[in-house]
């Protein structure tokens, strides 16, 4: 799949035995998420993902099918919470991973529709004691991941409580890793900096402009950013494997999960909402989305070699056209593959650091795009 997002992670103490992992793994709970009457198509696929979840050790998933933007399957499967033996359900909450940056995107391209951010800004127009190198980054090469922009230093402390001016001193002091718009390579620090770009322009921290922007007209109820010390119904809980034992996520200080790369609690019933959202206009104009998914130009004319737009990823898979974006965090790992000429959508939200949910959207992609009985809903 498509490269993750992988901040390096510190160290925690260890979950209560293997023994209660493979007690969940034999129940293998699933939640009352499917429509009513599941056809035989969705029973294969809740098979297939379980004897998944077998296979990679996944405590839970959760699965949406939709199409045309409405709901065919969503289901949870195994426990949000090994511990307390919590099953997965649809309305369970995971972190997004870097599947939170196609929010940043459309929160900057609503603030291009509106003319208060232009694509082909120099950044220093928004940062203007930033290094003199900035002046040749625009903002679309940020969006775009050809800035020049590199990821987290190997010595960057994810447990210190860092300002967001910190933040901004640590990336403008990290020299440009090759001249902007000439390659791709893939940077969690200019989707960090797109963040702090949209406070600067607004007034507004990023995720209050999300929450109000997209997430509450949207009614994404479940959608914020992450926040450990807040209550939060039906949070689930993210593991890691060391060498084969179960163990919980790793912790960062909070300031860290709250920055513009991928810093999203959401559920797939707040996720098949965003992807109904994507057929229409409700946030942006069709020209801003087409912009987002179609891969970036290079300043030589040619388009990325990876098909990245905003993002997103686009490619091509057996004939179907696809967009697509993955993410991984603190024990989390989540795809959202949208087939938009089939309109079809698969999203897998996994509660473990080793999961490989592209390859579970895949397959279940694979199984509805070959299903010749259920006719799509329009």
């Amino acid at each position: 799949m498509t490269p993750q997002f992988c901040r390096p992670r510190s160290r925690r103490g260890p979950l209560n035995g293997l023994a209660l992992f493979l007690y969940a793994l034999s129940l293998i709970v699933t939640a009352k998420g499917r429509a009513q009457n599941p056809s035989s198509l969705a029973g294969d696929v809740s098979n297939y993902v379980r004897g998944e979840m077998q296979r990679q050790k996944i405590p839970g998933v959760a699965l949406l099918v939709s199409r045309n933007g409405k709901m065919v399957q969503a289901e949870g499967f195994g426990f949000a919470n090994v511990e307390l033996q919590v099953p997965v359900k649809p309305e369970t909450i995971f972190q997004s991973g870097s599947v939170g940056k196609q929010f940043t995107a459309t929160a900057v391209m609503m603030l291009v529709e509106e003319g208060k951010i232009h694509l082909d800004d120099p950044l220093t127009k928004y940062f203007p004691v930033a290094p003199a190198t900035w002046n040749d980054v625009t903002v679309r090469e940020l969006l775009s991941h050809t800035a020049g922009f590199g990821d987290y230093p190997d010595k960057f402390d994810f447990r210190k409580d860092w300002t967001e001016d910190e933040l901004l001193r640590v990336v403008e002091g990290i020299p440009l890793a090759y001249p902007p718009g000439t390659k791709w390579e893939y940077s969690n620090l200019g989707y960090l900096t797109l963040g702090i770009l949209i406070h600067r322009v607004t007034g507004e921290f990023y995720g209050d402009f999300l929450q109000q922007r997209i997430f509450h007209p949207l009614e994404m109820n479940t959608t914020s950013i992450i926040s450990e010390a807040d209550i939060i119904p039906n949070r689930a809980a993210g593991y890691r494997l060391v060498k084969g034992e179960l163990k919980n996520q790793e912790w960062v200080a909070p300031m860290v999960n709250t920055t513009a790369d991928g810093s999203l609690y959401f559920s797939i019933l707040d996720l098949v909402k965003w992807d109904a959202a994507l057929y229409t206009e409700k946030l942006l104009k069709r020209s801003s989305l087409d912009e987002m998914w179609a891969p970036a130009k290079l300043k030589s004319g040619e388009p990325n070699k990876d098909g990245y737009g905003f993002a997103w990823f686009i490619s091509e898979r057996h004939g179907h056209r696809l967009i697509s974006h993955d993410g991984a965090w603190q024990g989390f790992k989540s795809v959202i593959a949208r087939y938009v000429n089939d309109r079809l959508t698969v999203v897998v939200l996994a509660n473990l650091a080793e999961a490989k949910p592209g390859e579970i959207a895949d397959r279940v992609a694979d199984m509805y795009l070959t299903d010749k009985t259920t006719p799509d809903k329009n």
